[in-house]
């Protein structure tokens, strides 16, 4: 019989099938692999995008020129834009404002035809510094409340472009699911005085049955509550709310434990479209209207990134009541991942 599971970090219930065992044969999809003329985030056209605002490339290169091991530009079709004012507005029961923020780009490799999960760990690790650099400069503005590291991997999730890269948007706005998760761990630490992630992470290693790795400094994991098959997430067992603080050792380390969690989807799945999303303190601005608003969030938050494969569409029952049906139950999934080389 299937059931509902909640979900403790975004507090949300899924529908989890288990009416039969299934394969991961079921769950491959049919990529699309587009082809390019020429791949404006190729080495040689640098011209192609906005002028460069981060990139990791020898000292004898120059800006905006090849060379570059991850480069950083802003989107050129850019859904938020950084120069303005919100101009708030209210009509009625109404309300808008610009849309103000930043939208970059985070090219991963100068090799088109690698994805980040055929990219070594000391590549992996340039791109999780690109990230780290990126969010310190962009959380100083103040009109920014939230930075969204996310990346998406093939057409059928959302990257027109097939050269490996991932994206940053900075929004003046807490989003809704990162307001609900700060919301319960900071709930969960004020009941507790312990750091909700923390605690779910040693219930998941003394179960087991869901872990997929653990390398005794990240944990990657197929939530209990998984809303579609496969979806996985990566914790730093050490404590930490901030992934901007992580020092270059610390990025390494989650590098090996990010390949090692792409790798197994790649090889048991054939190198399927995903999302996968950062999930990190906001920037930490003095609000005069609630000083107290980030008092306890060193202690009760905990960064991590999720992961979801595309493997299947959301159907009109999962819009309207808001119950993911998943059918694949993450024991099976976090099984068949064990059982996978990385």
């Amino acid at each position: 019989m299937s059931e509902f599971r909640k979900d403790p970090l975004r507090g949300t219930w899924v529908i989890t099938e288990n009416q039969r065992i299934r394969q991961p044969r079921e769950f491959l999809v049919e990529r699309q692999h587009p082809t390019l003329t020429i791949c404006p985030f190729c080495p040689g056209q640098e011209s192609k995008t906005p002028q460069e605002v981060f990139a990791l490339r020898p000292g004898t290169t120059k800006a905006n020129e090849p060379g570059w091991r991850v480069r950083v530009v802003p989107n050129k079709f850019p859904i938020l834009r950084i120069e303005g004012d919100l101009n708030r507005q209210t009509s009625g029961l109404n309300q808008s404002m610009r849309g103000i923020g930043a939208h970059e780009v985070i090219i991963e490799t100068a090799d088109h035809q690698r994805s980040l999960a055929q990219l070594d760990i000391a590549e992996i690790t340039d791109v999780l510094i690109a990230y780290r650099a990126r969010l310190l400069d962009l959380r100083q503005d103040s009109r920014f409340h939230y930075l969204q590291i996310f990346k998406n991997h093939g057409i059928e999730a959302g990257a027109p472009l097939p050269h490996s890269h991932s994206q940053l948007m900075a929004v003046p706005i807490m989003p809704p699911v990162i307001h609900s998760e700060l919301n319960i761990c900071r709930s969960h630490f004020l009941t507790s005085g312990k750091c909700l992630i923390c605690d779910l992470l040693a219930q998941e290693t003394t179960d087991g049955r869901r872990v997929v790795s653990n390398d005794g400094t990240f944990l990657i994991l197929a939530p209990y509550a998984s809303s579609s098959p496969f979806e996985l997430r990566l914790f730093p067992l050490r404590h930490n709310h901030d992934f901007a603080l992580q020092n270059d050792q610390e990025l390494a380390d989650c590098a090996k434990a990010l390949q090692d969690m792409l790798r197994r989807l790649y090889r048991l799945l054939e190198d399927p479209p995903y999302n996968f999303i950062l999930h990190t303190t906001p920037p930490i601005h003095f609000r005069v209207s609630n000083p107290g608003y980030w008092e306890t969030i060193v202690s009760d938050y905990h960064w991590h990134i999720e992961l979801v494969p595309r493997l299947s569409q959301t159907a009109g029952s999962e819009w309207g009541s808001g119950f993911f049906i998943n059918p694949l139950p993450p024991e099976d999934a976090a099984r068949f991942l064990r059982a996978t080389d990385p």
